[in-house]
């Protein structure tokens, strides 16, 4: 409470008993007011979609967005962590231009998963459960309901392995429609054992049935290079015609690093060359979307970049700061514009942010580690109690 301050005031006429203990106690409660005001969380930087209460130990995350063909958007985001089942994915739609969502459905067996719009249809890709079988969902009502992968016939692709994956761009290219993903062998330990490929299916297939689907080789990240892991890539054509997937690279101590991996035309082999496939990414070190804006004619992310104010930490969990960045040929990035920013590095995540183009905006979907109202924070940065929606408007403009 703020301190109780008597004042006097001269006047030439006195104060009675009864109007000076008013005024000290508006005095008072202006104090305690104040106060309160500070130690309370700011204001969310954007619109809420969901929230969790830290001490649930339930955490938020694998945000996805899409704008279907009546320009509804539509959001998903699973859920993690102790006090949780790492199998449940919400689904939420805005029809007003994401200033209120509300939400349509929970899938059940349905985890780190991307949305994406083919033929008027919604897709949901993602695994079965943390590091479950790959899987495929389709609804045909804007995600309110969706189709159930029970066999290879109907949206079960892969079941061989563990398989991991993130919310990731899907693309269209030589006929085809592409996707990175990473499985876990020998299913063990984050990361080190982390294999690479991508997978892909016919334009005209059916995108439910796995006969439709080819994947590549598998690359295990080699301990001999710099860094130990590789995940959560994206399939992206390149200035010459050529899809590539670009990787989070786990590179330590700086962080920004990504790793670029060949694909063959029709998908059948990737390839790497140490000596050329590592790339300076700003905030490269965590998951990133990139996607390629034909009015431009250049690469955009958003990524967790580390400016030098906050360098130092660990930069796999610095991720205070969601900056927009570009390239002109996917090897040379810079950053056009800080999007988020917030001083506490250990507490405030602005992450793994997903995103599409609005026209002249990016409206986006991210992880969000932030304080509440009552100022109670999250858990760390890594553990998100928010997922927000932003918009970044005019973002060609920098």
């Amino acid at each position: 409470m703020g301190q109780t301050v008597e004042i006097s005031i001269k006047s030439s006429k006195s104060i009675n008993m009864e109007n000076k203990l008013t005024l000290i106690l508006i005095i008072a409660l202006s104090g305690f007011f104040a106060n309160t005001m500070l130690v309370q969380g700011q204001t969310l930087p954007g619109v809420e979609l969901a929230y969790s209460d830290p001490s649930t130990e339930t955490y938020l995350g694998a945000p996805s967005i899409v704008k279907i063909d009546d320009g509804t958007y539509v959001a998903s985001h699973q859920f993690f962590g102790p006090g949780s089942c790492k199998c449940r994915t919400s689904i939420y739609q805005s029809k007003d231009r994401g200033q209120t969502w509300n939400r349509l459905t929970i899938i059940r067996g349905q985890f780190w998963s991307n949305m994406f719009v083919w033929k008027s249809d919604l897709y949901i890709m993602g695994v079965s459960e943390q590091y479950g079988d790959l899987i495929i969902r389709k609804s045909t009502d804007g995600g309110r309901s969706w189709t159930e992968p029970t066999n290879s016939t109907s949206g079960l692709l892969r079941d061989d392995v563990e398989y991991h994956t993130a919310p990731v761009p899907v693309v269209v290219h030589n006929g085809r429609i592409w996707r990175a993903v990473e499985d876990r062998f020998p299913p063990e330990k984050w990361g080190v054992n982390f294999r690479a490929f991508v997978i892909s299916a016919p334009v005209d297939s059916d995108l439910l049935n796995a006969a439709s689907w080819t994947t590549s080789n598998r690359i295990r990240y080699n301990q001999d290079w710099p860094g130990n892991a590789w995940l959560e890539g994206n399939v992206v054509v390149n200035p010459d015609g050529k899809l590539v997937n670009i990787l989070r690279n786990n590179y330590q101590p700086v962080g920004g690093r990504a790793a670029i991996l060949d694909v063959s035309t029709y998908g059948e082999t990737v390839s790497f060359d140490p000596d050329t496939g590592f790339i300076d990414l700003p905030g490269g070190m965590k998951k990133f979307t990139i996607r390629y804006d034909g009015v431009t004619n250049k690469y955009w992310a958003l990524s967790n970049y580390v400016p030098d104010e906050f360098a130092g930490g660990n930069p796999e969990r610095t991720r205070n700061t969601l900056a927009l960045i570009s390239s002109n040929d996917l090897r040379e990035w810079e950053v056009n514009r800080i999007v988020l920013q917030h001083p506490n590095v250990e507490k405030v995540g602005f992450q793994y942010a997903d995103w599409q183009f609005d026209g002249n905006d990016i409206i986006s979907l991210i992880r969000t580690a932030y304080p509440n109202e009552q100022g109670v924070h999250a858990d760390n940065q890594h553990n998100a109690n928010y997922i927000m929606f932003k918009r970044v408007a005019d973002f060609r403009d920098n």
